[in-house]
């Protein structure tokens, strides 16, 4: 399956990890641009403003939208960040809305938080993994067969997740 990853550049380390663990399990693997220098520590995130500026001038917001068209489906990496437990922040909101726009299984590796738009994460019916990749390989077939994935999320989260 090929899988685009989303997530603040401040968890640039776990996005390696999630992209390592995923490559074993035999998935096709798509980062965000420079999320290794991110880790490093090469690259620090951006102000506001610097970061604006990047994404227009890169054009980054459509240029990922393009990734995500070309998946099977979005994991999105939710760490702690600003005082939120499993912060989901704008710019993987957005990418969570291109993938469900475009009928592709959303992923997201911790639950999801408790912020302003919690509502419209929930309406979006992502699978949600309780940090356990390997949730990814044990879909059942008849989901893997629909059409860009197109099968209620509900049911498959009850069926992998046991969540009803």
């Amino acid at each position: 399956m090929k899988i685009v990853i989303c997530g603040s550049m401040s968890s640039a380390v776990q996005m390696l990890a999630a992209k390592k663990e995923l490559l074993q399990n035999n998935h096709e693997v798509v980062l965000p641009k420079h999320t290794k220098k991110y880790a490093e520590k090469v690259l620090a995130e951006e102000s506001s403003h610097e970061s604006t500026k990047n994404k227009i001038e890169h054009d980054l917001i459509r240029d990922y939208f393009e990734k995500i068209k070309n998946a099977d489906a979005v994991l999105i990496v939710n760490i702690d960040k600003k005082g939120i437990r499993n912060y989901i922040g704008g710019n993987s909101f957005l990418e969570m809305g291109f993938a469900h726009c475009l009928n592709k299984t959303i992923f997201i590796l911790n639950d999801i938080p408790e912020m302003i738009y919690t509502d419209e994460l929930l309406a979006m019916q992502p699978v949600i993994l309780n940090g356990d990749l390997f949730k990814i390989q044990r879909l059942p077939a008849w989901q893997a067969e629909a059409v860009g994935w197109g099968c209620s999320a509900d049911r498959a989260r009850h069926y992998i997740c046991g969540i009803s």
